[in-house]
C-alpha cells in the first residue's frame, strides 16, 4: 500500500498482470465486464513465503480492483506441503496440521495408552488425550523463548501455574521439590541433580549442574499471571489424571515412556511415521508437471478457497493497519493479538 500508483505501473509484474486480465486498473477505471477471464486463481508456495507474497497480491487486487472480491471472480489455490507415500499408494497432504492428523491416525491404529493406575485409553478416548496434548504443546510453543518447555510442561502437570501459589511458600517449596523429581526422573542418569526452590521475588527456580556448567531456569510471577499460564491451568485436572506418574503407549508390541504431553505426541508421531516415506514440497516449482497438474491445476481434483469480503469497511480496516504507511497501528495489532498467534515465522 506503501507504493505510489506510478510506480506500482512500472512494476513489470503488474504491468503483465493488468494486461492479461483487459479490465484496466482503479477504482474508477477498473471495468469487470472486460474480464478476460471468469476465475482469476492466484496461486502461490504453501510456506510463510508463499502467504506473504499472496497478502501483497490481495492488497493490490482490493484496493485496485475491488470488483474482483464482489463478483467473486478471485480464488486461492491449495497447492500441497507434503507427499505421502506407503507402499504404492501416494497421498498429499495440504499443510503442517494435515499432516499432524494423518500421522496420528496412523500413530493411534492399535495403540494404547497405560497410566499408572492401570487404566488402559484406546480408541476415542485416547484420541482425545492426543488432541488436548496438541492444545497443550501449542500453548507451549508460544510461550516466550526465556522459558523452558520441559520445566513449565511439568509445572503445569503438578498444578504449579496456579497464581494463589505464590502466596502460600510452603506449598510453593513443596510444590518446587516435586517438579525437580520429575525433571530427575526425564533426565539421563548423568545429567541428574535438580533442585527445586521458591523465591518470593523470582518464584520458582530450578537449577543443576552439567558437566561443570550451572544450568537454571525460573517460573516467574510474570509467567504464573500470563494468560499462557491460565490456558494451561485450565487442563490442570487432566493434566494430573493422566500425567501424575509416568503412563505407556503401547503399539504393536513397543512400548514407550510417558511423562506428559509432548512425549505422547512424540509417540504418536514417531508410530505414524513408521513405513511412510515423506516428501516436503518448498515451492510449485519443485514439482515436476504431473504432479503440479494432479495437486493444483486439474479442474476435477483441486481445491480452490473464494475470497469474498462480507465485511468491507472492516476489510479496509485490516488492510490499512497492516499494508498502510503508519506503523503505530500495526504495533497496536501485533501487541492485541500477539498471543493468539498460531504459527510464527522469525
Amino acid at each position: 500500500e506503501r507504493a505510489r500508483f506510478d510506480k506500482m505501473l512500472g512494476s513489470e509484474q503488474i504491468g503483465t498482470l493488468i494486461m492479461a486480465l483487459g479490465a484496466g486498473i482503479g477504482k474508477d477505471e477498473f471495468n469487470p465486464d472486460k474480464l478476460r477471464y471468469h476465475k482469476i486463481i492466484i496461486m502461490t508456495d504453501a510456506d510463510v513465503d508463499g502467504a506473504h507474497i499472496r497478502t501483497l497480491l490481495l492488497t493490490f487486487f482490493f484496493r485496485q480492483m475491488p470488483a474482483l472480491f464482489e463478483r467473486g471472480h478471485l480464488f486461492i489455490a491449495q497447492p500441497p506441503l507434503y507427499k505421502v507415500t506407503r507402499g504404492k499408494s501416494e497421498q498429499y497432504i495440504k499443510d503442517e496440521r494435515a499432516l499432524e492428523d494423518y500421522l496420528v491416525g496412523g500413530g493411534l491404529d492399535e495403540a494404547v495408552l497405560t497410566l499408572a493406575t492401570g487404566v488402559e485409553h484406546a480408541g476415542p478416548d485416547l484420541r482425545a488425550i492426543v488432541d488436548e496434548a496438541r492444545q497443550i504443546r501449542q500453548i507451549l510453543d508460544g510461550m516466550h523463548s526465556r522459558y523452558d518447555r520441559g520445566v513449565v510442561e511439568q509445572a503445569a502437570i503438578a498444578g504449579a501455574l496456579d497464581a494463589a501459589l505464590m502466596q502460600k511458600p510452603e506449598q510453593a517449596i513443596e510444590a518446587a521439590s516435586s517438579i525437580a523429581r520429575r525433571l530427575d526422573i526425564l533426565s539421563d542418569e548423568t545429567e541428574r541433580g535438580w533442585t527445586g526452590s521458591f523465591d518470593a521475588e523470582r518464584g520458582l527456580v530450578f537449577e543443576r549442574t552439567r558437566r561443570g556448567v550451572a544450568e537454571a531456569h525460573v517460573i516467574d510471577p510474570a509467567l504464573i499471571a500470563s494468560a499462557d499460564a491460565r490456558r494451561l491451568d485450565a487442563h490442570d485436572d487432566n493434566l494430573q489424571a493422566i500425567y501424575r506418574q509416568p503412563a505407556s503407549l503401547r503399539r504393536k508390541g513397543a512400548e514407550t515412556p510417558v511423562y506428559g504431553p509432548r512425549d505422547l505426541l512424540e509417540a504418536v508421531f514417531a508410530a505414524g511415521r513408521k513405513g511412510i516415506a515423506l516428501q516436503r514440497y518448498k515451492g510449485l516449482g519443485e514439482m515436476n508437471p504431473g504432479q503440479l497438474w494432479e495437486t493444483t491445476l486439474d479442474p476435477n481434483v483441486r481445491s480452490l478457497l473464494q475470497v469474498r469480503v462480507r465485511e468491507a469497511d472492516e476489510a479496509d480496516d485490516i488492510f490499512t493497519k497492516l499494508m498502510g504507511d503508519e506503523v503505530e497501528p500495526r504495533r497496536e495489532f501485533i501487541q492485541a493479538n500477539a498471543l493468539s498467534v498460531a504459527n510464527l515465522d522469525v
